[in-house]
């Protein structure tokens, strides 16, 4: 009986989000920062690849995020923004998770392309999908996957296999950039209101959001099981 009326919430949620809702903006604009911040660190990142296999698998991802710019800039001019004023909230706290996690060696940088990036996606993915259909149209546009997830879970793999060192640090990597991620969502909610709205239109109170919390810690650990790092 319980489970009924939540079940019902969650359903009409999106009807209640309009396309014109003053969070929007701000999802398109934390998104292209987003984006535009993965472009500069995957290509740092491809610096220390061990192959040149290595280097193209990660130059290929940043140019794909260049790409989910591109898509995010357009959707925030026709709504009448600019894409550096709209995005500058958000520089800080993305500029400090990145800072909080420059990873140190090639397989560090993998993971966090894999794992970390998924995080985020996981985030604003649930987000969209309380949303109109256009505006979900975008959202998943630019979190679609580059294709080159496949080359990552290989070269994981392969690296713990042979190493159960490799496979204690990665994994303590894993738990890390889920606690900071986690920790720079809820600053930048805190510092957006319009975005924070946004999130509680879509869950109805705070509970719903700790629930959302809940899922993106679970499917964290499925992506890290995908990895072999259970």
């Amino acid at each position: 009986m319980d489970s009924t009326p939540s079940k019902q919430a969650e359903v009409t949620a999106p009807a209640r989000i309009p396309s014109d809702h003053p969070g929007v903006p701000d999802l398109f604009a934390v998104l292209a920062y987003g984006e535009i911040s993965a472009f500069y660190r995957l290509s740092e990142d491809a610096r220390m690849a061990r192959t040149l296999e290595g280097k193209v698998a990660l130059a290929a991802m940043a140019s794909a995020e260049m790409s989910h710019f591109e898509t995010l800039e357009a959707a925030l001019t026709e709504r009448g923004f600019d894409v550096y004023e709209a995005m500058d909230p958000f520089v800080r706290p993305l500029d400090d998770y990145h800072a909080s996690t420059t990873p140190s060696t090639w397989l560090e940088a993998l993971v966090k392309a894999y794992v970390g990036d998924g995080i985020a996606a996981d985030f604003y993915r649930e987000i969209g999908h309380s949303l109109p259909p256009e505006v979900e149209q975008v959202v998943e546009e630019v979190l679609a996957q580059t294709g080159h997830s496949e080359f990552v879970v290989q070269q994981v793999r392969a690296a713990i296999e042979a190493s159960s060192r490799d496979r204690d640090r990665l994994m303590l990597w894993g738990r890390r950039l889920l606690g900071e991620a986690i920790t720079q969502a809820q600053f930048v909610l805190a510092r957006r209101e319009g975005l924070t709205e946004l999130v509680l239109a879509a869950y109805g109170d705070l509970n719903g959001v700790v629930a959302l919390f809940d899922r993106m810690q679970e499917k964290h650990a499925e992506r890290m099981a995908v990895l072999g790092l259970e």
